[in-house]
């Protein structure tokens, strides 16, 4: 049982949003929905709570009205191998988004993301100060991170 998990609180689409992220991961799944009945307090036969699983990492959504939006002081990084990773997340996830700089963006259910390449981190860990410089000056022009114009700027 995982200790400590996600929990998404959307005004009324947790049922859309949990059918999207779970196909865009693959590794994914839908699991227990618990809809509202008739005492409410949203309209009976809708999604109160359901839970949903991407890549092993357990998460609830709740339709609890619209006091409450996501905001970019939380989001979700996703580490992606290499370019075509990167290029597939930045292109589902951001579909009815907004995109941002430096591998950020927001979904169209307003939750934020980071679409980061394995390659960022160890670039920018480089020991060689004057390489790390150059990746992050090149990661800072950026909105979807590009691995070859990040290692173009560590060879210098």
């Amino acid at each position: 049982m995982q200790k400590i998990s996600p929990f998404l609180w959307f005004d009324n689409q947790a049922e859309e949003a949990v059918t999207f992220y779970t196909s865009v991961f693959s590794n994914s799944k839908i699991g227990k929905m618990t809809r509202y009945g008739e005492a409410g307090p949203g309209p009976a036969g809708t999604v109160m709570v359901a839970e949903f699983e991407l890549e092993g990492l357990h998460f609830t959504a709740l339709n609890g009205g619209p006091m409450f939006k996501f905001t970019e002081a939380i989001s979700m990084s996703i580490d992606c191998k290499d370019q075509a990773e990167v290029d597939y997340f930045w292109s589902r996830l951001s579909e009815g988004g907004q995109t941002s700089q430096c591998g950020w963006l927001k979904d169209k259910f307003g939750l934020s993301w980071q679409v980061i390449p394995e390659a960022l981190p160890r670039l920018l860990g480089d020991a060689d100060a004057a390489k790390a410089a150059r990746v992050m000056l090149a990661m800072l022009q950026m909105t979807k991170i590009d691995v070859a114009r990040l290692e173009a700027a560590h060879a210098g």
